[in-house]
């Protein structure tokens, strides 16, 4: 069934993973690919807008033109198309199926059961599982971080406060100097320093509002827009601010498709889908089906029958074989991956009502592989 999937060998075009081994090609250091041919420097500002995918930017030119007035194209997020996922790509320049952090929730046996990556916790268990589940050794390949700092340059993340020290910044970011930010203003200011702290230096930096308010209110909708509009205004500001030095490159985690009411379904009301399920893990709009054992083919008829043309359904193996999760993806990563998988189509989410209420209503969602999230912009200044 991997034949009909949309897409193909998602990391045989250029994605996340190749952003920041590029920036250290780039500043010479030694056993680095530059696979998107960026320019020589010494010192590299690196932006990512969680959420801004390449298409929603490009249907917005008058709300952002120094976003969309500068030299761009477009790069492949990663598979899954979510913030944890990629992330951990973008961090340690490794496909999901080799840094083992699969999607928005996994099975990790580490943790026993379900576990939430970005908030570092056992789902339904709301302690930090930082000394079960050790960032360390649950992502042990280094990170491109530590890589830059072994090799003399002068890494820094200047991220919101509250990041500092969870377990996905242990796991995908470590090796860098964390500085922590309250608001736009140190925002900008500690980019700037940091940008200057040494003869060599990359600066990662990170801004979380288009996201947010695409979860709640949909993307394109106009607090959206609006908080495009800041975030252009942010960006221009900050180039003034870093000088002709320091070369910027703004991309994004993934971008963002709108929910269509009518294709909302409720694994969590429907016994169709539930039935033989021994946990559910992802996102709404792409699941992972754990089935109970002897149950597998039962559950992926089922699932194929209920959600029909509305997502591509098939196997752990045919997600291996179209090669969503890279080259050689490690025993650990396939033990996160459910028996079955379903990838929507169209606006098609997979909600739990009664296990996630929040997450259920939100009006805009990514994970699957339409452009609208798998496309994100590599802008360079």
């Amino acid at each position: 069934m991997s034949d009909d999937l949309p897409l193909h060998d998602v990391y045989a075009e250029p994605t996340l993973a190749d952003v920041l081994p590029s920036v250290l090609a780039s500043s010479g250091v030694p056993g680095e690919h530059n696979r998107l041919g960026l320019s020589e420097t010494e010192r590299t500002v690196v932006l990512l807008i969680d959420g801004l995918g390449w298409n929603l930017l490009r249907r917005n030119v008058d709300a952002a033109p120094f976003l969309n007035g500068v030299e761009a194209r477009p790069i492949r997020a990663g598979f899954p198309t979510t913030t944890a996922t990629s992330l951990a790509s973008f961090g340690t320049g490794l496909p999901s199926g080799r840094h083992g952090i699969t999607g928005y929730v996994s099975d990790v046996t580490e943790a026993g059961g379900p576990f939430n990556w970005l908030r570092w916790q056992r789902v339904g268990d709301r302690r930090d599982a930082s000394a079960r589940v050790v960032p360390e050794r649950i992502q042990p390949s280094p990170t491109v971080f530590e890589r830059a700092t072994a090799a003399g340059v002068v890494a820094t993340t200047v991220l919101p406060r509250e990041f500092a020290g969870s377990g996905l910044t242990r796991a995908t970011l470590r090796g860098a100097r964390f500085v922590g930010t309250v608001a736009y203003g140190d925002l900008l200011h500690s980019t700037v320093h940091a940008a200057t702290a040494g003869e060599r230096t990359l600066v990662y930096c990170y801004l979380s509002q288009m996201d947010t308010l695409g979860h709640v209110y949909g993307p394109g909708t106009e607090g959206w827009v609006a908080q495009l509009t800041i975030v252009d205004r942010f960006v221009e500001d900050l180039v003034a601010r870093l000088g002709p030095d320091v070369h910027l490159v703004v991309t994004a985690d993934h971008g963002m498709a709108v929910v269509d009411p009518a294709h909302r379904i409720d694994f969590d009301t429907t016994p169709d889908l539930s039935d033989g399920v021994a946990a559910l893990t992802g996102e709404a709009r792409c699941r992972y089906a754990h089935a109970e054992p002897g149950r597998a083919a039962a559950v992926l008829d089922r699932w194929r029958e209920v959600l029909a043309d509305r997502a591509w359904v098939g196997t752990r193996d045919d997600v291996v074989a179209a090669g969503l999760l890279g080259p050689d993806p490690t025993p650990a990563a396939l033990r996160r991956i459910g028996n079955v998988v379903a990838i929507a189509h169209g606006g098609t989410v997979v909600v739990r009502t009664e296990v996630e209420p929040r997450m259920s209503r939100l009006a805009g969602q990514h994970g699957a592989l339409t452009d609208d999230e798998l496309l994100v912009p590599l802008l360079q200044v």
